[in-house]
């Protein structure tokens, strides 16, 4: 079906989103199409805005309104512990548990060979940078638990070991109220290398 060029290009706009498929994108447009123009108006808006109003902070390169960013503007942070994520969502993740309280460090992406993606390509030359500006006593290795977090850790580990910083990894295994039946051997693996003394 041959649909007029304003919903198709509305259409062909949502299929560039990620996850968003053919017929997603469809159901999308026509629910815009039955939206007020006041509620479209104000979701292009808030796209704009997005794109226009936001930047990466010049320190940890987190995605922020102002720069330097709140977390690494706040004195009231520890300054000695950096914690080293992928992406911005991952500094959001870590924040809403309330349980951390150092500064961040964004990579934007991970080390992966296949995907043509180095080391040159992500933030480890600015988080080197940082190491001999600030009092940094600990990493925290926050990379995901996938070939490409892993090889970045690994990566950042061996560059960042001969300076003396402490470098620590998250664990990794079980979640929280998981069954041992359903975790594959990765997992398994995992946990049991991550396990702790009672």
């Amino acid at each position: 079906m041959h649909y007029p060029e304003p919903i198709a290009k509305l259409i062909d706009s949502f299929m560039k989103l990620p996850g968003i498929g053919p017929k997603t994108a469809v159901r999308l447009a026509f629910f815009v199409l039955k939206m007020k123009e006041e509620d479209v108006l104000d979701f292009g808006k808030a796209l704009v805005n997005a794109k226009r109003n936001l930047t990466h902070c010049s320190v940890c390169f987190n995605i922020t309104d102002r720069d330097p960013c709140s977390i690494c503007d706040d004195h009231y942070r520890d300054r000695s512990v950096i914690c080293v994520v992928q992406d911005p969502k991952d500094v959001i993740a870590m924040e809403k548990m309330k349980e951390y309280h150092g500064l961040y460090h964004v990579l934007h992406g991970a080390i992966s060979p296949m995907d043509g993606v180095g080391p040159e390509d992500i933030k480890v030359a600015e988080l080197l940078k940082r190491l001999q500006d600030e009092e940094v006593k600990e990493i925290i290795l926050a990379t995901n638990p996938n070939i490409e977090g892993e090889a970045t850790a690994m990566y950042i580990s061996r560059l960042v070991k001969p300076s003396g910083i402490r470098i620590t990894r998250i664990a990794h295994g079980l979640p929280v109220g998981g069954d041992l039946e359903y975790a594959d051997e990765v997992t398994l693996s995992k946990a049991l290398e991550g396990r702790r003394e009672l």
